[in-house]
């Protein structure tokens, strides 16, 4: 499918297998979320992890979002090009090749980037004096996911050298509790979340006890944005993927007020016996892995492989009325891992073509 097919074609005349937004469904999470974190008192930086559209991010701070959040320095040019000038690489960086472009988009918007170590802070620090700019840097603040950031106890020293580099200008912190998503007990949840996010409640107050600016401390992710809203000394909230509503933050999370949004179109290319059907989708369009794969309007019909070009159905009495060149959707359950695929996204109001968003940020992995 073309990237620009006409507006206003209906579903069932794409060709596919083609990647569909119901987009009713998405403003509607839009909203949900835009207004959880509001009325909590928070900021809101989504993360682009998801849909890697900067027509997207323009969406989201149209609907009250303060900046992006990204992951790569090579995403974040994505964004500032398309306009968007406050983007958080809540990353750490590390290669001077990076250090080098990272300086070089300071001319261009207002990245902030994550330390862990002095290590990453030099190199960066001394890019940005010989181009001369500044960056805006949030010391990085392990919180229990034991993957980056630094001890809270040493955190401290860390911002004090920072602040000490011309190149570089202290703004803060952030920590993320990644590792609590799928806590499947909802008061332990709140409870272990709770106490995570307390770590970085601490840090904030011994930086400001030090003299150090701590402006801003960025947390959370969509699977517990019902209870990281919560947390006192957060002022900005990263969770993003909910605004397509994936299976994945309603059942495994079990995060309220969403609605799955995202599907994939596609069509039924073999049926070599009656119970069985084939469809020209598997892991090169879709990711099966984080969430199980559902179909829409077929409740009898369940998905019992997905290879590299096909997903393979067993279907009961009332879905083997299907035939070859039959189109159905696949429920995606999560779309971190399946955006990337795709080079565009294809808006539906009902069943009509009203937008294109091409996914800019795919591929970006420098």
């Amino acid at each position: 499918m073309s990237m620009s097919p006409t507006r206003g074609l209906p579903k069932l005349a794409f060709d596919t297998p083609a990647y569909c937004l119901d987009l009713d469904r998405f403003e509607a999470n839009i909203a949900y979320m835009a207004d959880t974190v509001r009325q909590a008192g928070k900021q809101w930086r989504p993360h682009s992890k998801g849909h890697k559209s900067p027509a997207i991010a323009w969406k989201l701070l149209r609907a009250g979002a303060i900046g992006v959040t990204c992951a790569k320095v090579s995403e974040a040019e994505v964004m500032i090009q398309a306009g968007i000038e406050d983007v958080l690489i809540a990353n750490v960086i590390a290669g001077e090749i990076k250090c080098e472009r990272l300086a070089s988009l300071c001319r261009w918007g207002r990245p902030i980037i994550c330390c862990d170590h002095i290590d990453q802070a030099g190199p960066i620090d001394a890019a940005c004096r010989r181009q001369g700019v500044r960056c805006r840097v949030l010391v990085d603040i392990n919180i229990g996911m034991n993957r980056t950031g630094i001890n809270p106890d040493d955190a401290i020293g860390l911002a004090q050298a920072i602040e000490k580099m011309q190149g570089l200008e202290l703004v803060g912190i952030m920590g993320y509790e990644g590792h609590l998503m799928e806590v499947p007990d909802q008061d332990e949840k709140r409870t272990k979340v709770r106490d995570a996010l307390a770590v970085l409640d601490s840090v904030s107050d011994r930086f400001r006890k030090h003299g150090l600016n701590c402006e801003i401390v960025s947390a959370g992710g969509s699977g517990s944005l019902a209870f990281s809203k919560q947390a006192q000394a957060i002022t900005e909230l990263q969770s993003g993927g909910g605004i397509f509503g994936d299976p994945y933050y309603v059942n495994t999370c079990k995060q309220p007020g969403l609605q799955s949004a995202l599907s994939i179109l596609a069509t039924v290319s073999s049926r070599p016996a009656p119970d069985r059907a084939v469809l020209d989708s598997g892991r090169k369009t879709l990711h099966p892995d984080t969430h199980p794969l559902s179909l829409k309007g077929l409740p009898d019909a369940a998905i019992v492989s997905v290879n590299a070009e096909h997903c393979v159905l067993k279907l009961g009495p009332e879905s083997q009325r299907l035939k070859i060149g039959d189109k159905v959707e696949l429920v995606v359950g999560y779309a971190d891992f399946t955006t990337i695929l795709h080079e565009a996204i294809y808006g539906f109001r009902g069943d009509k073509l009203e937008v294109v968003l091409p996914t800019l940020g795919r591929g970006k992995l420098q």
